[in-house]
């Protein structure tokens, strides 16, 4: 019995053994080096992947073959040169299985990373580019979607999943908006192909996107970066984060008297509200009698709808809400948003309009501050080609009044998190270089951000071992509401430490301080977020000396009298006063630093500032706020000067 059971444990590890052989000698490949890749061209390119010890491996590409072995972790590599735009072709690798990775291109790929306004998708903007979606089909113009993913622990080796896709009216949808028109921009001129590789995240400050060693410069972040290595911690936070979120809506809903009598829900077109109070929409409701409350308030209007309309499909446009909403067309629930930020726009089904009066129902709950309708946006019914404005007197009621409710603790914006998950899988991969849009999110901590951004992208540089590739990013957008006085502004010291990185080598800046809105931290225009991208690349990445790729930089200042003297780079064709009129969004000091607003004009290549409150003037700022409303010193190429002060 003992020989039989010795022989069948041994025929056992034998089986497992062959079996697991088996599993690990398959050659293994990362998501990014799959069908529709594109290659960089005109540099050593690493193919690299998995398999068993030792192992033979074999690539076959473009007319070569390139061998090598797994080493002793099952890791291996080889490397290909001397590739040339075009496509597509065909790649095989060979182990002990064959992989075949069809339809590749050779071109140039950018990383296009940052927060939210460079992951923002082009269906967050479709309905401003319909005829740039209808024109989107172009094999040429390829995009890497990296799944949003965190590790506070240690590098990931490879990306959880993600494929490669060609722009076409459908796919681009999924594309980030800035990131396409910047490659649509460089396909135009250069027509080669692109590669994008979309690795960005909504509202992640820059330390996440950053290594643990070179985290070690910053104390703070390195020590919380440290901390949150604690997966017990993690846990803890996270569940008692989804119990007490959890705990806030399910009392919401209890508490909320427009559920309370189920015969006639508030949402009922058939409600009696005599008693109901009215407010003018957009707005707050914090600035009328119901005050600064949070919970849920719910709002109707009634409109009227003509014969001719009854039946039609609609589409229902409500600006932004804060916090989140549920919208009701007679009745018929039409749409929901659970957060503050995209853009209202429901589809109402076509049975849902009817002739004569119909009731506009939205539930809106605010977790936190300021509830209700952001102002200056859409708020309007369309039919076909007939609009029916929406704004004005609407009644409402309160529902249900909360205590405001904690933030969720995000641990995926925790110090070297995406930078581990998302950054971290492709240090292999060769890059053109990279396109960054973030800052909003280190906005409250301006100061220390120039070293921050500094040390990024040294990180980045160091870690892809390619040098000093090309580093784009977007200035940050004008944002909040215009003041008309001098004040101190955290943004515009933001927008100071993004100028002050130029100071590195391979490094461009867009500014888009005049293609914001002051609403809306998610401005819609990333056509032109895009278009300014490129423009910077073209000088740095691809090296043309002439063409002008920013606005007017600040150099140098000289105190003449009771005038000051400006001096800038990047005039191009020369200064201009944007709109025809005199140089507005200056300001000038002496020596108490209390600044006043000054008079500005073009001299030449200059610009004369001043202003009769100040009699011996020792300093300048210009677009000094969170929102330089009116600022409107250009080139004549069109593009505007960086914000900037003197007196640093």
């Amino acid at each position: 019995m003992k020989a039989v059971l010795k022989r069948l444990t041994w025929s056992l590890i034998l089986f497992w053994t062959l079996f697991s052989f088996q599993i690990f000698a398959k050659v293994k490949l990362p998501k990014l080096i799959s069908h529709g890749m594109v290659l960089q061209r005109d540099a050593e390119v690493k193919i690299w992947g998995w398999a068993a010890e030792g192992e033979e491996i074999s690539v076959r590409f473009n007319g070569h073959d390139y061998t090598t072995r797994a080493d002793r972790l099952g890791e291996w590599r080889v490397i290909l040169s001397d590739l040339k735009a075009g496509g597509p072709y065909e790649m095989r690798v060979q182990g002990t299985n064959a992989i075949i990775i069809k339809d590749i291109m050779i071109g140039d790929v950018w990383v296009c990373s940052g927060q939210s306004n460079m992951e923002l998708p082009m269906s967050r903007v479709s309905w401003m580019y319909p005829s740039e979606i209808a024109a989107s089909e172009n094999t040429f113009i390829r995009h890497f979607y990296v799944p949003r993913q965190y590790n506070l622990i240690e590098p990931e080796s490879d990306f959880i999943g993600g494929s490669w896709q060609s722009a076409n009216p459908r796919t681009v949808l999924g594309f980030s908006a800035a990131a396409y028109f910047f490659a649509r921009e460089l396909y135009d001129r250069y027509k080669i192909p692109i590669g994008l590789i979309n690795a960005g995240l909504g509202g992640s400050p820059i330390e996440a996107w950053m290594s643990e060693a070179a985290l070690k410069a910053f104390p703070s972040h390195y020590q919380e970066a440290q901390r949150f290595k604690d997966t017990l911690l993690i846990k803890r936070i996270m569940e008692e984060d989804n119990a007490r979120i959890a705990s806030w809506y399910s009392r919401l809903r209890q508490n909320d008297a427009g559920y309370k009598d189920a015969t006639t829900p508030w949402y009922s077109p058939d409600l009696n509200t005599s008693d109901w109070d009215q407010m003018k929409l957009p707005g707050y409701w914090s600035d009328t009698e119901l005050g600064p409350v949070n919970g849920v308030v719910w709002f109707r209007k009634k409109i009227n709808i003509p014969e001719l309309l009854e039946d039609n499909e609609a589409k229902l446009i409500l600006g932004r809400i804060i916090d989140a909403d549920s919208v009701f067309l007679n009745g018929v629930f039409v749409g929901t948003t659970s957060y503050q930020y995209p853009p209202r726009r429901y589809e109402v089904p076509s049975h849902v309009l009817k002739k004569g009066e119909n009731t506009i129902v939205v539930r809106v709950i605010s977790n936190t501050g300021k509830g209700g309708f952001v102002p200056d946006k859409p708020y309007e019914l369309v039919v076909g080609d007939v609009s029916i404005d929406l704004r004005g007197d609407w009644q409402y009621r309160l529902g249900a009044q909360m205590e405001p409710l904690a933030g969720q603790t995000f641990i995926r914006w925790k110090p070297i998190g995406l930078y581990n998950a998302m950054i971290a899988p492709m240090l292999k991969y060769c890059i053109k270089g990279v396109i960054w849009y973030q800052g909003e999110s280190n906005v409250a901590r301006p100061k220390e951000y120039r070293d921050l951004f500094t040390a990024l992208v040294r990180d980045w540089r160091k870690n892809w071992k390619m040098g000093d590739f090309p580093f784009i990013f977007a200035q940050l957008h004008n944002y909040g509401a215009a003041k008309d006085h001098p004040s101190e502004s955290n943004w515009a010291l933001l927008r100071e430490a993004q100028l002050q990185t130029l100071s590195l080598p391979g490094t461009g800046m867009a500014v888009t301080i005049d293609i914001g809105e002051w609403n809306d931290i998610h401005p819609l225009n990333k056509k032109d977020v895009g278009k300014r991208l490129a423009l910077a690349a073209q000088k740095v990445a691809y090296g043309e000396e002439h063409v002008v790729y920013s606005g007017p930089i600040y150099r140098s200042m000289a105190i003449d009298g009771k005038k000051i003297i400006l001096m800038f780079t990047n005039i191009g064709g020369g200064l201009v006063a944007r709109g025809g009129e005199g140089l507005k969004g200056f300001e000038v000091a002496g020596a108490e630093k209390i600044f006043v607003r000054a008079k500005a004009k073009i001299k030449g290549d200059k610009v004369v500032v001043w202003s009769a409150r100040v009699k011996k003037p020792v300093a300048v700022r210009y677009a000094w706020a969170d929102n330089p409303q009116g600022a409107n010193l250009y080139n004549r190429e069109g593009l505007p000067a960086s914000p900037f002060r003197t007196d640093e």
